[in-house]
């Protein structure tokens, strides 16, 4: 069974909307406009790259992702990776095709079943909708948190408010950094 990790950079009340400057909301980059940049702090997202199996996002991830990352030497680790898009509504002619292999999944019980494969971890950037719906069903094992001292107020949120049973985190990997950042990686206990 594959680890699905779910990343993300999330202000200190939950929001994780527009951090690298996507337009239409208030606080658009509100990781690099309102921080200092201190290159340590974002040693996990290397890490993420060469340890990840397979990349999972949503459509509004993946149109926002597949835009810029495919020729950003950043990134470039995840030219090679297969990568499943979880959406209703992509077709086949709108996936770019400069970004290797790229899978759309129709639902969750595909998502559950890709992690049924073979394979290192799937790693899971963005996607605030995708990520409610998937710890809503447990599907997500560990999440890669790096968290802002930010207060943003509104914006879309990490996780969702259904009334659920508690679901217990096991805190595995944590470090601060001097512009206030701080790394938290939790195993789900289940």
């Amino acid at each position: 069974m594959r680890t699905l990790i779910s990343s993300a950079f999330v202000s200190l009340d939950g929001v994780v909307e527009a951090p690298g400057g996507e337009p239409g909301y208030r606080n658009s980059g509100w990781t690099f406009k309102e921080m200092d940049f201190v290159p340590e702090a974002y040693g996990l997202k290397g890490q993420e790259q060469e340890e990840a199996g397979a990349m999972l996002l949503g459509r509004a991830s993946y149109e926002a992702f597949s835009a810029v990352w495919p020729d950003m030497e950043d990134f470039a680790r995840y030219r090679t990776l297969p990568k499943y898009v979880v959406s209703t509504t992509l077709t086949e002619d709108d996936l770019v095709d400069n970004w290797g292999e790229i899978t759309i999944l129709r639902s969750l019980d595909e998502v559950a079943a890709l992690k049924e494969t073979e394979g290192g971890p799937i790693i899971m950037h963005g996607s605030a909708s995708l990520n409610r719906a998937l710890s809503d069903a447990g599907l997500i094992d560990r999440y890669h948190l790096l968290v802002f001292p930010l207060l943003l107020g509104a914006g879309k949120r990490l996780f969702s408010e259904t009334d659920k049973d508690t679901q217990k985190l096991k805190l595995v990997e944590h470090e601060a950094y001097s512009n206030g950042i701080q790394k938290n990686v939790f195993d789900v206990v289940r």
